[in-house]
């Protein structure tokens, strides 16, 4: 198990992207690893209470970027954070997370198996000593060194009025760039990332479009893994080419945001009960799920 050590701001091995941000803290405590300051390294943030979309996306960006190299930072809370630093490590790569309190304390409870994970194989960095307990004003304040340590922000969703914004202020006046994930203009869980787009930021549509500006080139093909409630793993991939005719349909009606039967209904102009056995079918074949009573997504 790592240990617990502090870096003070004059020593050499504290972090060179953080030494002149504004409000740079007077020192650090790590457990794990430092980023590798030779190595292209991304924040990604996003909303605590995520919608099914946000995760995916979360998911896709963070395992193509770690897989080809790029260092993943970000804050180790539920939603859009843990779901891509766990992407992140699932695909091979490296993870780092900054906290809000100090590194003997786990919040939330359920990211225990996490923390541990990105000790081994990354690690944990805050300002605050051990003992120091979850405050909200500590998050809003952690953010400066969320963005601190990244070459590029992105944000893959968040409501217009999130702490979300304050990462992004943070990154701005730091010099950092910034990217957005676009979403639905109904949705209000993508108000904040389509605001920022209208404002200037970069789209993130692919994360060839992160990996552009920041510079870098692959060969790698994409490698999405998602982590199901058993706990095991399945590569996120398009749907089969072996489809029949009513099933490739049915795929192409079905996004990442939930459908309904009556809406796919009026789409395809299949009966409910043709409709409800291709749902089944697709779902056997993993490219399809129904994640509310009578409610379907496609598996990206």
């Amino acid at each position: 198990m790592a240990e617990e050590r502090y870096i003070a701001r004059f020593e050499d091995d504290f972090p060179a992207r953080l030494r002149f941000i504004p409000g740079c803290p007077s020192g650090i405590y790590v457990k794990g690893k430092l980023p590798d300051p030779e190595r292209k390294t991304v924040a990604i943030v996003g909303s605590r209470a995520c919608s099914h979309y946000g995760c995916i996306m979360a998911e896709y960006f963070a395992s193509h970027l770690a897989s080809v190299g790029v260092q993943i930072v970000s804050g180790m809370a539920r939603g859009i954070d843990g779901i891509a630093q766990r992407a992140a490590l699932d695909a091979g790569g490296v993870s780092y997370g900054v906290l809000g309190f100090g590194l003997d304390v786990v919040y939330p409870k359920e990211n225990k198996e996490l923390f541990d994970m990105i000790t081994e194989r990354g690690g944990l960095i805050t300002e605050h000593p051990s003992g120091t307990q979850p405050v909200k004003a500590f998050f809003a304040s952690r953010n400066r060194i969320i963005s601190g340590l990244c070459d590029l922000l992105l944000v893959i969703e968040a409501r217009l009025q999130s702490g979300t914004s304050i990462t992004v202020s943070n990154a701005l006046e730091q010099g950092r760039d910034v990217f957005a994930v676009p979403g639905r203009l109904t949705d209000p869980l993508s108000a904040g990332c389509n605001k920022l787009i209208s404002e200037g930021a970069g789209i993130a549509r692919t994360p060839d479009d992160i990996l552009r500006a920041l510079g870098l080139s692959y060969e790698k093909p994409v490698v999405a893994k998602r982590r199901s409630r058993d706990g095991t793993f399945t590569v996120i991939k398009p749907a089969p080419a072996e489809l029949t005719e009513k099933e490739k349909l049915v795929y192409e009606c079905l996004d990442l945001y939930p459908k309904g039967l009556n809406e796919l209904v009026r789409q395809t102009r299949l009966s409910v009960s043709e409709l409800l056995e291709v749902l089944i079918s697709l779902s056997i074949k993993g490219v399809a799920k129904e994640c509310a009573k009578h409610n379907y997504i496609r598996l990206f």
